[in-house]
Parts: C-alpha cells; structure tokens; sequence
C-alpha cells in the first residue's frame, strides 16, 4: 500500500483513540489542530505526547499547534507538560477556549497537515474514525475548527502571561 492512498480505520475504545492520537500528533510535519473537551486523559500529559509536540514546534518557526477546548481549566491541573510548551512556544503554539454558544459541539477531533483527520462521534463515545490521506474530510473539519477558532477567545488559564 502507497503512503498516499486513502485509509480510514475504525476505532472502538479509549486505547484506540488515544493511540490514533499519537499518530495524528506524531505524523504532522507543520500543523495541527485539535478540538477536545478539555484534553485531560487522552495522553496529553505523557512525555511522549510532550515530545511528539516539541519536535513539531522545533522543526520549524512556521509550525502551529493550536487547542481548543470547551474547558481549559484542567489542562493547566493536569498537563503540565502541555503548558511547558505553551512557554516555551508562545509564539506558533495557542490554546483558547470555546464561547458558552459553542458549548453545544460535542464531537472532538484533530487535523494534520491538511489530510490526517481524527474524530470521535461524542466526547462520551469511544467510537471515532482515523484518516489518512483524506483531504477532504480533513479539509471540512479544518473549516469547522476555523469557525469555532474565531469566535473564540484565548484562555485565562493557560495564559503564558502572568503578574
């Protein structure tokens, strides 16, 4: 099987979705955009996580991660990691926060480079799907992130900014 063809794997539990996870995080080359509840047990306070993310962020200047999360709250309690490089990376890595109006998405999700997706079908479902070399759907995911990415603000609390 070529590297470019079309695959989608089904995922059907926790370990599953964490581990496409780290397929997504580990294969974006310049970009990556995730969309979660509040990130806390889906891996992101692992050093392995942490360095799947730094080594994006050091590849290139350019490079961009941005999170966005219903409730950034426990992202500063419980990945310590995750705020290490939100310091370090200020500058090409956000986090911000959904309007209460937005509270209603409940499907998480994640692209890389604009053809790896990730989602799940509710954030109390284990059930998701896994893409790769799918431009398209990674595409429309990419477009609702952007439009919830606007009406969005960046969050208090997991400013890098403090007194």
């Amino acid at each position: 099987m070529s590297d470019a063809t079309l695959q989608h794997i089904n995922l059907s539990g926790s370990a599953d979705y964490v581990a496409a996870l780290d397929t997504i995080c580990g294969s974006a080359k310049h970009n990556l955009i995730i969309f979660e509840k509040d990130f806390v047990n889906i891996g992101f306070e692992t050093a392995t996580r942490f360095e799947m993310l730094r080594n994006l962020l050091l590849a290139n200047p350019n490079n961009r991660v941005q999170l966005l999360a219903h409730d950034t709250r426990p992202m500063s309690q419980y990945c310590p990691r995750l705020m290490m490089l939100l310091r370090q990376f200020g500058h090409n890595m956000f986090i911000y926060q959904t309007p209460k109006h937005l509270q209603n998405v409940t499907e998480p999700f994640a692209v890389a480079d604009d053809s790896q997706f990730l989602r799940r079908f509710h954030f109390d479902d284990t059930r998701g799907l896994l893409g790769r070399n799918d431009v398209e759907m990674a595409r429309l995911l990419k477009s609702r992130f952007t439009e919830m990415w606007q009406a969005s603000q960046p969050s208090s609390s997991t400013s890098t900014f403090s007194l």
